[in-house]
């Protein structure tokens, strides 16, 4: 039995669709009741160990889906409890949704190398998916103002995004052979670095981009209503694109995709 964690989010969610006319995979959301899917749907809350436990009942191949919505603390007690249960549960193998490791730079790198240490030293199989940002995420932090302004501090940087829907359809292909991929660590950046100027060019003459710095991006996003946590996350990314520590491309996603990746540029468009 296969079990994809996160199912609600916005790769599980699309990671669930493509998994949808499989008879041996479950999904693992905190709301089930709120949840309306082809496939069965289980309770499964990382900040409540006793849905592991019983959630985990059963399962060969889990699909872990970071839950990273938190501080570094939060995240490694959620992810330290899932990988304990599941392996008290008899899960054989888990497939887990890291961060590129040019991500080290990034304010929420730590949580995920030390959950790729943890799997590593434990008693079952694993497979590390290493995902880029994603296009998406791009497409949020530099969006064009009405008057046409795309302002954000990147500089002259560029992210080597890569399309959620990429990073799905791999997550997929390497949880489905679970065995064929235990004890690889995957890169999945996508092919194309995109930047502030590359942006701006993609929506059209009428948009201009017009960097800022870090300290107006911070009282910005201060302002928002950003939960304090989210401060620094994000200007820790806008400031890791900007001296160029995300701009490498190529990575492992072609050949686990089996094609061509989508146009990041494209993804961040739509």
């Amino acid at each position: 039995m296969i079990l994809v964690t996160g199912a609600t989010g916005a790769l599980g969610t699309l990671i669930a669709k493509r998994l949808a006319d499989r008879d041996d995979t479950v999904l693992g959301t905190r709301e089930p009741r709120r949840f309306e899917a082809p496939l069965p749907v289980r309770r499964i809350d990382f900040d409540d160990p006793d849905t592991l436990i019983t959630g985990f009942q059963g399962v060969d191949v889990l699909l872990m889906i970071s839950a990273g919505y938190g501080e570094d603390d939060t995240v490694i007690a959620r992810h330290g409890s899932a990988i304990d249960a599941a392996q008290k549960a008899g899960v054989r193998h888990v497939v887990y949704t890291s961060l590129t490791a040019d991500g080290d730079h990034l304010p929420y790198a730590l949580p995920h190398r030390w959950t790729e240490r943890r799997l590593q030293q434990s008693a079952m199989g694993w497979t590390i998916l290493r995902n880029g940002l994603y296009a998406e995420l791009l497409a949020w932090l530099a969006a064009p103002s009405e008057d046409g302004r795309i302002t954000a501090p990147l500089g002259k940087g560029r992210l080597a995004a890569v399309a959620r829907a990429d990073l799905a359809d791999a997550a997929v292909r390497v949880t489905v052979e679970a065995a064929a991929h235990a004890g690889h660590i995957y890169e999945l950046v996508g092919e194309q670095a995109i930047g502030g100027t590359d942006l701006a060019h993609a929506h059209g003459p009428h948009v201009a981009y017009e960097p800022e710095t870090l300290a107006q991006a911070r009282s910005r996003i201060a302002a928002s209503g950003a939960k304090p946590f989210q401060v620094p996350m994000l200007v820790g990314t806008y400031s890791a694109i900007a001296a160029g520590f995300m701009s490498r491309t190529g990575g492992d996603l072609r050949q686990l995709l089996g094609r061509e990746p989508r146009s990041a540029l494209a993804a961040a468009l739509a």
